[in-house]
């Protein structure tokens, strides 16, 4: 399948405000998100039924897919932000009109459970969308590093050509090397839920990143030995772990995840592995184009390159 690219997005466009995941319980958050777009230059519109709250998943559902459905066919929607993650997109992969969305392909920009839509999309349309910082989790007071790499990803071709880690997160090298291929991942926990499902992209010569959150190493370890136990680790070409901590961890809960990596890793000596990826629920976050061809490389001395091979964005 050939991949879908969206167009650059343009001051005076339209953003589109979405909610495919959790409600944000902080309501002036989405304010300062708002304010902060439109300070940039842009034009928002909130969906509507933007942070509604339902108990019934029935009925969110059904909210959920009129409100992704009506940005995908609004003509003057340029780009699509979600409001934050959560829980609850995985539900709606059965449910969307990816016909629609093919037709009308835009930027699509948010992490965490937004991991499941992203994939799927990739996976049933081409569509490369974009794993990055979120209305009302970042986007309300983003970092100068977060700011940087989103807005430079998504308005400007060339500058995903050579995207630069953040100073404060040092790369490891696992297994030094220099791999080219697709970028596949996300958040593990989301990831790791859709194996045997139609909405998991194939890995082929696949660049896999992965991150999470408030999990313990040994569900670390078990939802790896899934993806192992599936063959899906054994068909990456590289292994790119992120952040899997929003706060710094305990000396011996990070011997422990730097072990696991270690082992994953060992079962494909061929990929080039490393970890301290600036991605993950951290403040100073890389924005990751899912599905687009990347080259990465990286010495034993943590020496760190990458850089996109084919346009993730279009004129």
């Amino acid at each position: 399948m050939k991949n879908l690219i969206p167009k650059a997005l343009r001051k005076g466009e339209t953003i589109g405000l979405i909610s495919p995941s959790s409600h944000c319980a902080y309501p002036e958050k989405i304010g300062l998100a708002i304010t902060y777009l439109e300070k940039n230059g842009y034009r928002v519109k909130l969906s509507s039924h933007l942070n509604c709250i339902d108990t019934n998943p029935a009925v969110a559902d059904r909210e959920k897919l009129h409100d992704i459905h009506e940005m995908f066919s609004d003509p003057d929607v340029r780009a699509i932000f979600c409001l934050r993650g959560g829980a609850g997109s995985a539900r709606l992969l059965n449910k969307l009109d990816y016909t629609l969305i093919a037709r009308n392909p835009k930027i699509l920009a948010g992490y965490s459970d937004i991991t499941a839509l992203s994939l799927a999309l990739y996976a049933k349309t081409g569509l490369v969308s974009f794993s990055g910082p979120m209305a009302a989790t970042e986007l309300y007071a983003p970092t100068p590093y977060t700011e940087e790499h989103f807005w430079g990803v998504l308005t400007s071709p060339s500058y995903a050509l050579s995207i630069t880690n953040h100073t404060l997160h040092p790369i490891s090298a696992i297994s030094e090397g220099v791999a080219e291929g697709q970028l596949i991942g996300g958040n593990l926990s989301v990831l790791s839920a859709m194996i045997g499902t139609p909405y998991l992209p194939q890995f082929k010569e696949t660049l896999l990143f992965l991150e999470d959150v408030n999990e313990p190493a040994y569900r670390i370890d078990r939802m790896l030995s899934h993806l192992s136990n599936a063959g899906l680790l054994s068909r990456c070409r590289a292994l790119l772990f992120g952040q899997f901590s929003s706060e710094p961890l305990e000396a011996s809960e990070a011997e422990r995840l730097k072990n696991i990596f270690d082992y994953y890793s060992e079962l494909n000596p061929q990929a080039t592995s490393l970890s301290g990826l600036s991605y993950g629920h951290i403040r100073d976050l890389m924005t990751i184009p899912i599905g687009a061809r990347f080259r990465v490389s990286v010495t034993a001395s943590g020496s760190f390159t990458l850089g996109a091979l084919d346009p993730v964005i279009a004129e």
